[in-house]
C-alpha cells in the first residue's frame, strides 16, 4: 500500500470534467463545483462537443477550459485533464450529473482529505440496481484520487478505448491495494444516453460504451475487479451502507 502524506501537505484538489455535447446539463454541475472551497481549480475537458458546450464554460470565468475539434473519447479527455491538473489531489465529475450540491462534493472529497483513504467513488441515486445492491458503483465517473495514479500512466491512458479509463483506475487501485470510501449521493443522478439521445440512439451508445468496457477487461476479470474493489471498501463517515461483505483476499492478483 502506498503511504499517505499528511492532510495538511497534500489536500488541494483540482476538478476535472470531461464534457462532450453537455450544455444543457454541464452549467448546473459548475454553479456547485465553481465555487467550491475545496476544489482549487477546475478543469473542462470539452472533447470535440459540436452543441455549444465550451460556450456555457466560458460563462464560468475561473474554470479552465480545454477543447479539441474532433471527439477522441473519455480516456483520452481525461488523460488532458491530468495532464493539466496542478494540484496532488484530483476530483472527478461527470458533466451530466442532476441533483449535484455542494454537500456532496465535501463527502466525496472529505475521506481522501482527512487521510482516510487514498480514494473515494460515489453511489448515485440512479447507479444500477446491482451497483446498489452491494454497495460500489466500479464504473462510477465521481471519484477522488491522487494524481499520481494516473499522472504516470498517461501514454497508456490515451492508447484504451474511448471508454476505458474508469476499468483502467480500478486496475491501479487494486494492484496498490488502495482503500476505498464509498460515499452515497442518495439525491444524485446521472443522465442516461436515452435521456440524450433518444431511446434508439442512446440504446446504441450505450452498448458501444460496454464494448469499450469488454476491450479492457473480460467479463470475468469485470467480476473479479469488482469484488477486489469491494474488500478494499472501509468504514467512513457518509459511506454507503455496506450491503455485502467481503473478506480482503490474500492473493491479489486481477
Amino acid at each position: 500500500m502506498t503511504s499517505r502524506s499528511p492532510p495538511h501537505l497534500s489536500n488541494r484538489i483540482s476538478c476535472i470534467i470531461c464534457a462532450y455535447n453537455e450544455a444543457p446539463r454541464i452549467a448546473a454541475v459548475l454553479a456547485v463545483a465553481s465555487v467550491h472551497p475545496l476544489l482549487h481549480e477546475i478543469i473542462v475537458v470539452d472533447d470535440g462537443s459540436t452543441d455549444g458546450t465550451a460556450d456555457v464554460v466560458k460563462r464560468f470565468t475561473s474554470v479552465k477550459l480545454i477543447s479539441y475539434p474532433t471527439n477522441r473519447g473519455k480516456s483520452h479527455a481525461m488523460a488532458t485533464g491530468v495532464a493539466a491538473a496542478q494540484n496532488p489531489l484530483l476530483m472527478l465529475l461527470d458533466a451530466d450529473l442532476k441533483g449535484l450540491a455542494a454537500e456532496h462534493i465535501t463527502a466525496l472529497a472529505a475521506p481522501v482529505m482527512s487521510g482516510e483513504t487514498d480514494v473515494s467513488v460515489s453511489l448515485r441515486q440512479n447507479s444500477l440496481l446491482l451497483f446498489r445492491a452491494i454497495g460500489l458503483d466500479f464504473v462510477s465517473g465521481e471519484r477522488v484520487i491522487r494524481k499520481d495514479l494516473l499522472s504516470g500512466a498517461l501514454k497508456e491512458i490515451h492508447r484504451l478505448p474511448r471508454f476505458g479509463i474508469e476499468v483502467f483506475m480500478n486496475r491501479e487501485i487494486i494492484a496498490r491495494q488502495l482503500p476505498i470510501a464509498v460515499t452515497h449521493w442518495p439525491q444524485v443522478t446521472q443522465s442516461r444516453k436515452t435521456e440524450k439521445l433518444g431511446f434508439w440512439k442512446g440504446i446504441r451508445a450505450e452498448w458501444r460504451m460496454i464494448a469499450d468496457l469488454l476491450q479492457v477487461a473480460y467479463p470475468m476479470v469485470l467480476i473479479s475487479q469488482t469484488y477486489h474493489l469491494l474488500a478494499l471498501r472501509v468504514h467512513h463517515a457518509g459511506a454507503a451502507p455496506f450491503s455485502v461483505r467481503i473478506r480482503k483476499p490474500h492473493d491479489n492478483s486481477i
